[in-house]
């Protein structure tokens, strides 16, 4: 019970923080225009190349769904910063009786709900101004894949968040790098066939890139050229154990680093000037 009060409590918080706690009508607003105005400068730039309608249907959907990428991986793993720099409530939700993990899951669950609204408010205006035809041609695929998806995400941030807990502020810069690997490497923008052939090679080692093109295949009917040659099963297998092998990663490597962060007393240092 306390596990579930726990998430439920931190869910709300992170509802609460991210919307800064604004009035609902003017958050609306706010994530209506954020994302639009977030990925407009990607469409620009293929409307000034006058890229093919497929080329651009492929870029706008993994330009909206790197928002998870970077909204949950990169946003659960600042919980750590954010609460124990800026805040400087870290230790008391250590002392308190709750779950840490418990309460990161729930402040990723609240970016995810976040991140969702912006993704589908950026679809329909793909839809209806952009004329991206998206036809959701395997419900079911799409379903079962975003939702592996957002466990690996999920339990990436957590595994960040863990190494945060050893950091200083640096660790703001190793989750950014991060996020650019993951947006060069999985072929946000442009096709992995642009790469030489050992960053494909790469990018074929990296769950995100799969994890992407099951959205594009369920969503536009089809995906990247480079990876024709991988079935929807074979996808939804790298999928199945990305989501699990990273939440037991995660389980293990969180209780180490938190283990090891209280041996050496810093789990509320202080290293912003």
């Amino acid at each position: 019970m306390s596990i579930i009060k726990t998430f439920k409590s931190s869910a709300w918080l992170g509802w609460e923080m991210e919307s800064n706690w604004a009035n609902p009508f003017l958050f609306a607003l706010y994530s209506i225009a954020r994302p639009i105005a977030g990925i407009f400068l990607v469409v620009l730039m293929y409307w000034f190349i006058d890229a093919p309608e497929d080329l651009f249907a492929l870029m706008f959907v993994g330009s909206v769904f790197y928002m998870y990428i970077f909204n949950v991986l990169f946003g659960v793993s600042w919980v750590i910063q954010e609460d124990r720099e800026h805040y400087k409530v870290l230790k008391y939700i250590f002392m308190a009786p709750s779950n840490i993990y418990f309460y990161l899951l729930g402040r990723a669950f609240s970016k995810t709900i976040i991140t969702t609204f912006a993704v589908l408010i950026t679809l329909l205006f793909g839809a209806l101004f952009l004329d991206v035809k998206i036809i959701f041609e395997k419900p079911l695929f799409f379903l079962l894949s975003f939702i592996l998806g957002i466990i690996g995400i999920a339990a990436f941030g957590i595994i960040m968040a863990g190494i945060s807990l050893l950091l200083v502020r640096h660790n703001f810069y190793i989750g950014e790098s991060l996020a650019g690997v993951f947006y060069l490497f999985c072929g946000v923008i442009f096709p992995l066939s642009v790469l030489p052939s050992w960053g494909q090679s790469f990018s074929k080692l990296l769950p995100m890139t799969y994890w992407l093109e099951a959205t594009r295949r369920s969503l536009l009917g089809f995906g990247d050229s480079s990876l024709n040659g991988i079935t929807d099963l074979h996808i939804f297998r790298n999928l199945l154990m990305f989501g699990i092998g990273f939440l037991i990663l995660s389980l293990i490597s969180f209780k180490y680093c938190t283990d090891l962060a209280k041996k050496r007393g810093i789990l509320d240092m202080t290293t912003w000037h």
